[in-house]
């Protein structure tokens, strides 16, 4: 995230200040258009940073006011233009972006593992691409340790090749893991979540590691909208345990309850630790839940 110095702009005069005689206005150079904003693309929104100090980068101009440092002031534009203007430059600040996936059997179901793999893929590129540090974890333990760069994309795409939908470790507890050995940052959680453990205690653990937990919830359009006809037998994909239903109204509405429940949860339970969280359908494009989605809703910028 890029930040500028100076105060707000102050017109108030007083002893010392230096009056700008109010002719015509000069425009200011035109500042030089961000290079990184340009090509990197959309990036995960920045969570609380902490900046390193002041860069080299130049930002931009705006004119000076009564009590700004006058270090900033670029003489050589005073000199030609007769007006003083204050030079501005970027904070450079890091953070450490942390991709927890979920391998578990459940996210086989339907569309979820491809749908998971990809946006995986595509929230990897923009945190590499936005200057932060990656590390990838799923069920296996970390598929990436700290990497950070354009160089880091190709070990995040081939991490994530690996990921299978065989493992049977739940989401919790791959929260927990993560959090053990992961810096202050941002924790992007890409799971069905779900688990029959405590997944709100995974999302403390990542929260008091210092990681601000976002989640989004995959679930496949058969889970999201079950249109289920006669008598059925489900199976957990978990456990092998298997439960018999009767297509009724009652049924769909016990499900349909207990569906936005959990959805309502993971909301509150996220804002609660500072995060967030949202519910993707696996059929929809990742296209559209880039633009239309995440940085709609201010998830990606």
């Amino acid at each position: 995230m890029h930040g500028t110095t100076g105060r707000p702009d102050d017109r108030t005069t007083g002893p010392g200040a230096i009056n700008v005689v109010p002719d015509p206005p000069i425009p200011p150079r035109t500042p030089t258009p961000d290079r990184r904003a340009q090509d990197h693309g959309p990036r995960p929104r920045r969570a609380p940073r902490w900046a390193r100090g002041l860069s080299t980068d130049f930002a931009d101009y705006r004119e000076y006011a009564a009590g700004d440092d006058l270090r900033f002031v670029d003489w050589n534009v005073y000199a030609r233009l007769q007006r003083p203007y204050l030079k501005q430059f970027r904070i450079e600040e890091e953070r450490h972006v942390v991709l927890v996936l979920d391998d578990s059997k459940s996210m086989s179901f339907g569309a979820k593992a491809a749908a998971a793999s990809t946006l995986a893929a595509a929230l990897s590129v923009c945190a590499l691409h936005g200057d932060d540090r990656l590390s990838i974890w799923s069920g296996v333990g970390e598929l990436l340790p700290p990497t950070r760069g354009r160089a880091g994309q190709r070990r995040a795409l081939s991490a994530l090749e690996r990921l299978g939908t065989s493992g049977t470790t739940p989401i919790e507890a791959i929260c927990t893991r993560a959090a053990a050995s992961a810096r202050r940052g941002l924790a992007l959680v890409v799971s069905d979540m779900l688990s029959e453990g405590e997944v709100r205690k995974g999302l403390h653990r990542l929260a008091s590691a210092g990681l601000e937990p976002q989640v989004i919830q995959v679930l496949d359009p058969a889970e999201l909208d079950p249109d289920p006809a006669g008598d059925l037998r489900l199976v957990d994909s978990e456990t092998g345990s298997t439960v018999d239903i009767s297509s009724s109204g009652d049924v769909l509405a016990l499900y349909h309850a207990a569906r936005s429940a959990l959805e309502r949860d993971l909301i509150n339970w996220t804002r609660a630790l500072g995060g967030r969280a949202l519910t993707l359908n696996a059929a929809t494009p990742i296209a559209e839940v880039i633009t239309n989605v995440l940085m709609r809703k201010g998830w990606l910028r």
